[in-house]
C-alpha cells in the first residue's frame, strides 16, 4: 500500500523506534502526537484489560487536544492518529498546533503494552536493580508481551480495540548480557525490561508464539484490520 493513495493522516504518539519502523513498513506516513495521562493511576485486574483502559486514555485525551485546537478540521474527512506507547516515552516537546494545522481527516490509534510474567503484570522497571531481577527471570525461563490497539474515527465516533498476546520463550540469559543491558539503559524505557530485538537479547530468545511487530508494540495485522473498520 502506497501511503500517498490514502485518503486519511496518521498521527503516532508515540517516540518508539520500533513503532515508527513497523508503522513505516507497513506503509503510512505519518506525524507525531503526545498524550498526556497519568498511566500508573490506571489499574486493571487484568492486563488485558489494562493495556485497552490505557489506550483508551491516551485515545481521550489527544482527542480532547484537537477538539480544542482550532485549526483541526473536525468535519473534514476522516484522518488517522496512532498513539501506541508503553515502551519508551512519548515526545512531549513536540508543537501540537504544527501537527494539527497538517491534518486532513482523522481515525485515532492508540495503544498500549505490558509484561506478564510469572501471572503478574510488568510495566517499566522503577529501577535498575528492578530491571536486573526482571531479566534474570526471563534467563531460562518465559513471558508474555500482552498489548492493545485501540482505533477511534475522530469524525464519527466509532471506537474498536482488541489486545494480542505473544508467548516468549528464553535460553540461559549470561549475567554479562544483563549488566551490559542495564548499563545501556535502553531496559529501563520498556515494558518489563523486555527488549527482545535488541543484539544482546535476540540470540537468547528461544521461541517467539506470535509476532515480533507485536513484542516490538505494535501488531501489523491487527492494526491495519481495525484501521480498516473504522474508515
Amino acid at each position: 500500500m502506497e501511503a500517498s493513495a490514502s485518503p486519511f493522516k496518521i498521527i503516532l504518539g508515540s517516540s518508539s523506534m520500533p513503532r515508527r519502523k513497523i508503522l513505516a513498513e507497513m506503509g503510512y506516513e505519518f506525524t507525531i502526537m503526545a498524550a498526556d495521562i497519568d498511566e500508573k493511576s490506571i489499574r486493571k485486574e487484568t492486563p488485558e484489560e489494562l493495556v485497552m483502559a490505557i489506550a483508551e486514555a491516551k485515545a481521550d485525551s489527544i482527542i480532547s487536544k484537537l477538539q480544542t485546537t482550532d485549526s483541526q478540521p473536525m468535519n473534514a474527512e476522516p484522518t488517522i492518529l496512532i498513539t501506541a506507547d508503553t515502551a519508551e516515552a512519548i515526545l512531549n516537546k513536540l508543537p501540537i498546533g504544527d501537527h494539527v494545522r497538517e491534518a486532513e481527516p482523522t481515525l485515532l490509534v492508540t495503544g498500549d503494552q505490558v509484561v506478564v510474567y510469572e501471572g503478574v503484570i510488568r510495566e517499566k522497571p522503577s529501577s535498575k536493580e528492578e530491571a536486573r531481577q526482571f531479566i534474570k527471570g526471563y534467563s531460562g525461563g518465559q513471558c508474555a508481551t500482552v498489548g492493545s490497539v485501540l482505533v477511534t474515527n475522530v469524525k464519527t465516533g466509532f471506537r474498536k480495540g482488541e489486545s494480542d498476546r505473544v508467548e516468549i520463550n528464553f535460553h540461559e540469559i549470561p549475567d554479562e548480557t544483563i549488566e551490559k543491558l542495564i548499563e545501556e539503559g535502553v531496559v529501563l524505557n520498556v515494558a518489563g525490561g523486555l527488549i527482545i530485538e535488541h543484539p544482546l537479547i535476540l540470540p537468547c530468545v528461544k521461541q517467539v508464539v506470535g509476532t515480533m511487530d507485536s513484542v516490538m508494540g505494535l501488531p501489523k495485522a491487527l492494526t491495519e484490520k481495525l484501521i480498516k473498520e473504522a474508515l
